[in-house]
């Protein structure tokens, strides 16, 4: 199946470089480009792409709020939004990752990253993986704490919890499944019915929901 991807970045070159990189791969159509927050919400809604490569940085509503807008709309659930950002400099990660992105990338990304992320968060998953990713994530956390409760996770079973949290220390599927001797499948069962009780859209958002609720501590407070 084809992932259909909407370029939103205010910069022409930029889109057109992505797109030339995207539709060499037979997998991959670039259906949608927008220059501003505003124009790729309206693009979005109206051809309803798998995914969303949007650039945080753009003049008048920002990638932030457009991201916002997006993961909020009911009938964009399928849509997965990929942040391009710069890890140093943009705090306004943690901020779009709690509005619903599932990841960001560099724009200094290599190709072969960058086509591997798109089809990460189109499969649902978390673009989470990258030391330098997880680490900026639980410095924003840390500095901005939020007032999630441990009721929230009342809901959940004590595996659901564990695999959770797991999943939060940025562990593959396999990777936990090795770790409590179980299958991959038995993993991915139990992050979908942590999703569905949390009401998270994807597993990047359950790993957000794991350090506001306390679950896992970022490095700054251990």
């Amino acid at each position: 199946m084809t992932i259909s991807i909407v370029l939103a970045d205010d910069q022409a070159l930029l889109r057109a470089t992505f797109r030339m990189l995207i539709e060499a791969n037979p997998d991959l159509e670039v259906v949608g480009e927008a220059a501003d927050g505003d124009e790729a919400v309206a693009v979005t809604r109206a051809l309803r792409p798998a995914v969303v490569l949007m650039d945080i940085r753009m003049p008048g509503t920002s990638g932030l709020a457009a991201t916002a807008a997006i993961c909020a709309d009911p009938d964009l659930a399928a849509t997965r939004v990929l942040i391009l950002t710069t890890f140093e400099t943009d705090e306004y990660v943690a901020e779009a990752l709690r509005a619903g992105a599932s990841g960001f990338l560099g724009k200094d990304v290599s190709a072969d990253a960058l086509l591997d992320g798109i089809r990460t968060v189109a499969a649902g998953e978390a673009l989470l993986s990258p030391t330098a990713t997880k680490a900026l994530i639980s410095r924003f956390l840390s500095v901005t704490p939020t007032m999630g409760s441990t009721r929230q996770l009342a809901a959940l079973t004590v595996r659901e919890r564990e695999v959770m949290a797991l999943a939060a220390e940025g562990r593959s599927n396999d990777e936990i499944a090795a770790r409590l001797f179980v299958s991959p499948f038995t993993v991915r069962t139990h992050i979908q019915r942590a999703m569905t009780k949390l009401h998270a859209r994807d597993r990047t958002q359950l790993v957000v929901i794991a350090y506001q609720t306390g679950l896992v501590r970022p490095p700054a407070f251990e």
